[in-house]
């Protein structure tokens, strides 16, 4: 079928098989994509908003034995380098956050081997118990499958006993290509495909918050891209009718290569990552293939604020979070390198500069506050809290 012809189906609401999604991603005009991207999100989404998140990255660790090719922050374990956070410091985290009008934070880490399921047990009960207002969305299926190996436990069972301690969410970290042809060649030691969508399956059973993400630049086809969206698609058919809970986003963006990882110093980098066209030609195209998913995120970590400002015209509704942390993509030369975090003013001068009204969400897409109107930055600067850290209290495990 001709790729116009292909594209006015997908405009009109008719769902593409993976053969006219392909034809369309490769041979479609990529202006005319871009703007029946942006048509539908106006369709399923407010059309004069752009929502966003003030939520915090905690790095619990960053010991890992996995040896992604394309990660510059783990260090194996008995490295110089290496940590595990205890309480005060995470506590310590999580009240910045709070004084920000926060309202998650995102804790993840490496494939720690040492790390028993009580220890997370126990940093979830304290963490809600202390902090009852903060949404966990915690830890990635490979790091459940982590905990599950060394516990040799099911990961239903792990994440049965996890959600039960406190954990809200389930993140969509560690997807990357979910083709396992590629996975076997970037990070061979990592989750495989199906054992990721388990996890997630099983999250989405127990009524937690999840995302859905992909990273494109490692040297995949086309074909092997929309294979992976296919399978999140499918997820979400099953997840939706099985129990009205699925993926709350999908979220992309570009493989981050340096010198300080092994993809980047590769000899064949030349090979690898995308350029901003083709992630936003990619943008749109997920907004017209996942046509079961509601909210899609720029990404301005890993793309910049231009990109993600255009993103938002290309298919995105979502501008993701203020991020007042962030450990992992920064380590590779990515954008939050040179702007490691973003005030909530400067964040609604942006989401203003696209053209849309910013308003504060939580993780599963609820509306916290409207800003119908600009505010200052005073208006919008951080609050004093009173602590509710004990500084008596004993990490829960040495760096």
């Amino acid at each position: 079928m001709n790729p116009n012809d292909i594209l006015k189906k997908a405009a009109n609401g008719e769902r593409l098989t993976p053969a006219a999604g392909l034809e369309l991603y490769a041979e479609g005009d990529h202006e005319a994509m871009l703007a029946v991207a942006h048509q539908l999100r106006l369709q399923r989404t407010d059309p004069a908003v752009v929502t966003y998140l003030v939520d915090r990255n905690i790095n619990y660790t960053n010991v890992c034995t996995t040896d992604c090719q394309f990660c510059s922050f783990y260090r194996i374990p008995g490295h110089s380098e290496s940590y595990v956070l205890g309480k005060h410091e995470i506590g310590a985290k999580v009240e910045e956050l709070l004084a920000w009008g926060g309202t998650r934070i995102l804790m993840q880490g490496g494939h720690h081997p040492d790390l028993r399921i009580e220890w997370y047990e126990e940093m979830l009960r304290w963490l809600k118990s202390t902090y009852p207002e903060i949404e966990l969305d915690c830890f990635s299926p490979s790091e459940i499958e982590n905990i599950a190996h060394i516990e040799n436990m099911s990961m239903e069972t792990v994440l049965e006993r996890l959600h039960e301690a406190g954990l809200d969410g389930l993140p969509g970290g560690g997807a990357e290509i979910l083709d396992d042809d590629v996975r076997k060649r970037i990070s061979p030691k990592k989750t495989e495909t199906e054992v990721w969508l388990h996890a997630m399956r099983i999250a989405q059973r127990l009524g937690m918050v999840t995302s859905a993400t992909m990273v494109i630049g490692f040297g995949e086809t086309l074909e092997q891209r929309v294979a992976s969206l296919t399978r999140l698609r499918d997820l979400q058919d099953e997840s939706l009718a099985a129990h009205g809970n699925g993926f709350t986003a999908f979220i992309m963006w570009t493989a981050q290569l340096s010198e300080t990882n092994s993809m980047g110093r590769s000899r064949h980098r030349h090979k690898y990552g995308a350029n901003f066209d083709e992630y936003l030609h990619t943008n749109a195209f997920t907004r017209i293939y996942l046509d079961n998913f509601s909210n899609l995120q720029a990404s301005w970590p890993t793309q910049g604020l231009d990109t993600a400002r255009r993103a938002l015209t290309a298919g995105a509704n979502d501008f993701g979070s203020t991020m007042l942390e962030e450990n992992v993509v920064s380590q590779a030369a990515a954008y939050t390198e040179r702007e490691p975090r973003m005030s909530v003013h400067r964040l609604h001068e942006q989401i203003r500069q696209a053209g849309f009204v910013p308003a504060q969400r939580d993780s599963r897409y609820c509306i916290v506050r409207n800003f119908d109107h600009a505010m200052s930055q005073e208006e919008l600067a951080p609050r004093p809290i009173p602590t509710r850290l004990d500084v008596t209290q004993a990490p829960v495990a040495s760096s």
